[in-house]
């Protein structure tokens, strides 16, 4: 038999790219991608400080992040309209890398996440976000948010609380015993911003709520500043760049550098405590875990964005061409100073209802984030810490999906509803990384259990039909139903036990079995060995040919006259009966003459 060849095809990169252009793009397509690129650009400026401040890095970095990776990814991936950066989604991940391995650490382990998402991307990995259940996905993200809306509490309140660190029993015990010092300008400017961003799109007007937030934001902060603050009962309102300094290309200042992102060697960048990050085995073996992690996170929440912007705009992405596009923004822009970035839901759909027409208008977005760090970089360093933690309360509550938790916990089956709630509470008090092994794992476990219910056998009862062959004396039919899978397989073959002694042949009709794994074919030679031995011959009727190749793959193969396969009930039963006529003529003659007497 010929062998078959198997050759390796690269998978397409830049497919949303090419998609748009080959259903044409005019000057009206880049008009529209223009307004919407300007549109999340401005967007995206806020948010990436924001997201970077959470994460535990200098905001620029965050800025950084949308520049390189936003571009990168949208030229290369598979997807008309992600808008990819840093997202708040890796907030609870990130967070504990930086405290552990410090900014050099985190670059490194968003470079290793690269390489990991390349690898999916090549193998053809596209269609992992079908493999994770939505109570699991609801779960972890709604915990996420809980922990996102945590960090921001001390800014928001104006808490003297020191570094937060990576446990939430702790960060709340530290929240709550630092109340005393909360500041009431802190607290204004906070509650101030939460209310304009908020109030703002009622007022129909372009301009998006997270800009205007900053700018009425800062222009309040400035005025308290200069009236109000800075003495000991009220001290100043925290800015970035109160807050924040840096050094790049032998300059040094307050706030965000406004130089645009240029090359830096993550293995030279500090690391937790402060000293340049020492590259070795030991630190990439630490790293490798939460590499997965990012990986993981970063291919589920961009095929998730890429999903939901299809059935907005009905086009379709290519999902391996999309994890190659996250691979190589991840990797190559924590060369530039950024952190891990991914697909953006927010500005995803922000871009698409600005009337994105293809990735170009992402492209515009990263300019437009590169033309504020240029441009603007000292106004951006007058927004206070509590404007941003309150744009970060509202990112945690759109995040959250409390109607669809809730609305869940509701209507779902129990299992799924304590699958849900497991995971968020595991995000909360543990990580995101255990929270989703245990999700899927009690999700898998659920499904193997609903699977073992589904799947039986019962002795069939065949009534008398004229014209049909009928089934003989000795012979028994059994029907199996279902999967054969490691949960389901011995108590299945177990059920067959005969109770009929005179029984010598068997028919299991099999062609309701649309799978077996090597459990249930270890359980079936086991099941036919015991037959055997009792000399009962089986007849495997209606077997798919995939599982009858299997099966003489492990050592199944047909024996004449004591196993055999048809392909239906029919003809099992005409193989019964010729087996029968078999049996009765090898039988010995029975004598029915009187004994002889002498």
């Amino acid at each position: 038999m010929a062998r078959e060849r198997y050759s390796f095809s690269w998978p397409p990169i830049a497919t949303g790219l090419i998609s748009a252009f080959r259903d044409g793009y005019g000057f009206d397509d880049f008009r529209k991608d223009l307004m919407a690129g300007l549109a999340i650009g401005t967007v995206a400026v806020p948010l990436s400080m924001a997201l970077a401040i959470a994460t535990g890095v200098p905001p620029q970095h965050g800025l950084y992040t949308a520049i390189i990776a936003g571009a990168l990814i949208a030229l290369a991936g598979g997807s008309r309209f992600n808008v990819s950066g840093p997202t708040a989604a890796f907030v609870v991940i990130l967070f504990p890398i930086v405290q552990q391995h410090g900014l050099g650490g985190l670059l490194i382990a968003s470079m290793m996440a690269g390489v990991i998402l390349l690898a999916m991307g090549i193998a053809r990995m596209g269609l992992i976000i079908q493999f994770v259940p939505y109570p699991v996905i609801l779960g972890f993200t709604a915990g996420i948010a809980v922990v996102i809306a945590t960090l921001q509490i001390p800014d928001f309140l104006g808490l003297q609380t020191g570094q937060l660190g990576e446990h939430f029993v702790d960060n709340m015990t530290a929240i709550v015993t630092a109340i005393p010092s909360l500041n009431p300008l802190e607290l204004a400017i906070g509650v101030f911003s939460l209310l304009i961003m908020l109030l703002w799109p009622r007022l129909g007007l372009p301009l998006p709520a997270p800009l205007m937030g900053l700018v009425v934001g800062a222009l309040a902060a400035w005025l308290i500043n200069r009236w109000l603050g800075g003495s000991p009962d009220l001290p100043a309102i925290q800015t970035i760049t109160s807050r924040f300094t840096w050094e790049a290309q032998g300059m040094s200042g307050d706030g965000i550098p406004p130089i645009a992102p240029s090359f830096m060697a993550p293995w030279r960048l500090p690391g937790p405590d402060g000293q340049p990050l020492e590259l070795s085995l030991g630190l990439l073996r630490e790293l490798m875990a939460p590499a997965f992690a990012i990986a993981a996170l970063g291919a589920i929440e961009s095929l998730l964005c890429a999903v939901i912007s299809d059935g907005m705009t009905k086009t379709r992405h290519d999902p391996n061409a999309e994890l190659i596009g996250q691979g190589l923004g991840n990797l190559v822009a924590p060369l530039f100073g950024g952190i891990t970035a991914t697909a953006a839901l927010a500005r995803t759909a922000t871009s698409i209802r600005s009337g994105a027409r293809s990735p170009i208008a992402a492209v515009i977005h990263s300019l437009v984030v590169l033309g504020a760090v240029v441009a603007l970089a000292d106004l951006l360093g007058q927004v206070p810490m509590a404007t941003l933690a309150a744009l970060l309360l509202i990112v945690a509550w759109n995040m959250s999906g409390a109607r669809s938790v809730i609305h869940t916990l509701r209507s779902a089956p129990l299992p799924d509803a304590a699958i849900l709630v497991v995971c968020f509470g595991l995000t909360v008090v543990f990580d995101m990384v255990l929270a989703v092994t245990v999700g899927i794992a009690l999700a898998a476990a659920h499904f193997v259990r609903r699977m073992a219910m589904v799947t039986e056998a019962r002795r069939v009862n065949v009534p008398y039909q004229p014209h049909s062959e009928e089934v003989p004396a000795d012979t028994a039919i059994y029907d199996i139903n279902g999967p054969l899978f490691f949960g389901v397989a011995n108590k299945t073959l177990t059920s067959l036990q005969l109770q009929d002694a005179n029984v010598r042949t068997l028919i299991l009709e099999m062609h309701g079995v649309p799978s077996m794994d090597m459990t249930a074919i270890a359980a079936l030679q086991t099941f036919l060995d015991e037959l055997h031995e009792q000399q009962i011959a089986v007849i495997l009727s209606g077997l798919p040919p995939p599982l009858i190749v299997k099966l003489r793959r492990a050592g199944i193969r047909t024996t004449r006259a004591s196993l055999t396969h048809t392909r239906d009930r029919a003809q099992a039963v005409r193989v019964a009966a010729r087996w029968h006529q078999a049996r009765e003529a090898a039988a010995p003659a029975v004598s029915t003459a009187p004994p002889h007497i002498s």
